[in-house]
């Protein structure tokens, strides 16, 4: 089984920035989420032991897996470049709001970076996460915590149930939820509300 995990809110989603390869911090709700997040899995898995905690390098995706590990008995946290958000290459940091007025091709049929012509192919994105899947044992003795991101996440889910690029592009990307794959298929486990106004943890 893997549950993948989306890193919490950071000031770049808050602002409507492209991330990609480069970094901002959690937001207090960012922070919140985590901490959902890591309380869920601990109700969902029970005894830590055995599991594994993988996760992308970016700072983002880091922090969020530290905070999960916590509540898991502090499993150690295992970082794999391969699980890094797309890069947008020279558009890694703008605002979207300024990329779909500058280059409005940017978003293209999907609405996200596979056809800007700028940064990372689908295919790119889809190798390295599809040989990441492959190494990792065969169910049912599977038991890995992935922390990644929203475009990444997407192409993730969409090798595991084999998806169509254009609708592993259209899902959800939540940073309050967990999903299960598990037999192929892919469910979502909500977490409990997160308040955007409460103080940080």
């Amino acid at each position: 089984m893997i549950y993948l995990v989306r890193h919490g809110q950071t000031e770049f989603n808050r602002e409507r920035r492209i991330q990609g390869h480069v970094d901002s911090p959690l937001t207090a709700l960012g922070l919140r989420q985590a901490e959902a997040v890591g309380r869920l899995l601990r109700d969902l898995i029970g005894d830590p032991a055995g599991w594994r905690i993988v996760s992308s390098p970016l700072g983002r995706a880091r922090s969020t897996a530290e905070i999960v590990a916590r509540h898991l008995d502090g499993l150690p946290v295992e970082l794999d470049d391969r699980l890094k958000e797309i890069s947008w290459g020279a558009f890694d940091g703008r605002l979207r709001s300024e990329l779909e007025a500058e280059h409005p091709e940017t978003f293209g049929r999907t609405g996200w970076a596979f056809d800007a012509g700028s940064g990372e192919t689908y295919e790119q994105v889809a190798a390295r996460m599809g040989a990441w899947l492959a190494e990792l044992p065969p169910e049912p003795g599977r038991r890995v915590i992935c922390v990644s991101h929203g475009v990444s996440g997407r192409v993730l889910r969409g090798l595991y149930a084999n998806l169509p690029r254009d609708l592993a592009g259209q899902q959800d990307v939540p940073q309050d939820a967990v999903f299960q794959l598990r037999h192929g298929g892919v469910g979502r486990i909500d977490c409990e509300p997160v308040a955007e106004d409460a103080p940080a943890p």
